[in-house]
């Protein structure tokens, strides 16, 4: 019986039965070891009672009997469940990944505890939204280009023509990371400014630069630090959004320190609070509010 111990031997199977057919030059070119060490393997996966043949000749190579299908005994129990666990935090993003997990559940005869649900999607957002996710997902998955209106945050909408490479969650929000045809640049796209979504027969080969940080902010942010005071009533929204950065006083009022964006959308983000919010510093911010509200009070003065 063979462990996962010695990984390389799982990953000669795997890749048997996944191409059905491989010369040895190739597996030892794929596991990066010499060819002499893949004729050991190949031995000692024989030996175990794995059928591993090679024929020799023009269209020879190394393959599995066509019967064959991986005994479940080549994984311990605890081996079992954290392939399990693992493709059941995939299939939180993947629902493709939830019917694998069916059947590998079936082969091992075992079930990972149902211990986890996470839905990424917002209690406002339509069957729409998650078609386009979809359809972006396939885009990568066959990497075909695709082509959208996107409103950026200049105003006003431009046409794209996109590689679509991921797709990233950050914050609360969903992102398209590809190369943009138009700015001849890589980018990220947020899903919710995408409009008219059209995928494309167009291939393409470009792949994720291995150097780029993709896992960076998405965009780099001058941010401002300011002090917020919040009445009792914006209580449980507060602790949603700041957790662990709030302190409170004798009345009920809470108090947090923290860096937010230095544009627009700052006063968008703080006018939402209503009046349940005072900037306590900087003076400049505070200044900029109260300049808001007044301008907002000129429009409803008829």
């Amino acid at each position: 019986m063979i462990g996962l111990q010695d990984s390389r031997w799982f990953r000669i199977v795997y890749t048997l039965l996944d191409t059905g057919k491989c010369t040895a030059s190739e597996l030892a070119e794929k596991l990066e070891v010499s060819v002499r060490t893949i004729y050991r393997d190949l031995d000692a996966l024989s030996a175990a009672g794995i059928p591993v043949y090679a024929t020799q000749g023009k269209g020879g190579g190394v393959s599995l009997l066509p019967e064959y299908v991986l005994d479940n005994v080549l994984l311990s129990g605890e081996e079992k469940e954290k392939i399990l666990m693992a493709l059941q935090d995939l299939s939180v993003a993947d629902e493709t990944a939830g019917e694998l997990l069916v059947k590998l559940g079936a082969l091992f005869q075992t079930r990972a505890a149902d211990w986890i649900e996470v839905d990424f999607s917002d209690w406002k957002k339509s069957a729409r939204d998650q078609d386009g996710f979809n359809a972006i997902k396939t885009a990568i998955f066959k990497k075909v280009l695709v082509t959208f209106s996107y409103f950026g945050s200049s105003g006003g909408y431009t046409q794209r023509t996109v590689e679509p490479l991921k797709l990233v969650f950050k914050g609360k929000d969903w992102y398209l990371y590809g190369f943009c045809r138009l700015r001849k640049d890589f980018r990220f796209f947020k899903l919710t400014r995408i409009k008219g979504l059209a995928i494309g027969k167009e291939t393409f080969m470009r792949d994720v630069p291995a150097d780029l940080p993709v896992k960076a902010p998405l965009h780099a942010e001058d941010l401002v630090a300011v002090s917020l005071k919040f009445t009792p009533e914006a209580a449980f929204r507060v602790y949603d959004e700041f957790t662990d950065a709030v302190t409170t006083d004798a009345q009920g009022n809470l108090y947090v320190s923290v860096d937010l964006p230095d544009h627009g959308v700052l006063f968008s983000y703080l006018l939402s609070f209503g009046d349940s919010v005072e900037v306590l510093e900087p003076a400049s911010v505070r200044e900029q509010v109260k300049e808001k509200l007044i301008s907002m009070l000129h429009i409803y003065k008829t």
